[in-house]
């Protein structure tokens, strides 16, 4: 038995390298997108930590200045 390989490809061939490039390039896209997603959430992360290390700052100036409450007594409970 030989093997027969013709110059001209078979439609089937055609068809299986196009659904190879086809999907060759729907992942080269999908790593694009998941790398563009990631620096979106770096950046929101980084824009989150930025205000809330502000509003720590702020609470911290705000406590500063404010007088310190009088301490509270403990009350104790007498059992029945």
């Amino acid at each position: 038995m030989s093997a027969r390989k013709s110059a001209v490809p078979s439609p089937e061939g055609i068809a299986r390298a196009d659904r190879q490039r086809l999907a060759a390039e729907e992942g080269v896209r999908a790593i694009a997108d998941v790398e563009r997603q990631a620096i979106e959430v770096r950046k929101n992360m980084a824009r989150l930590r930025e205000l809330r290390e502000a509003k720590e700052v702020a609470d911290a100036a705000l406590a500063a200045t404010q007088p310190t409450p009088p301490a509270k007594k403990r009350s104790r409970k007498s059992a029945p």
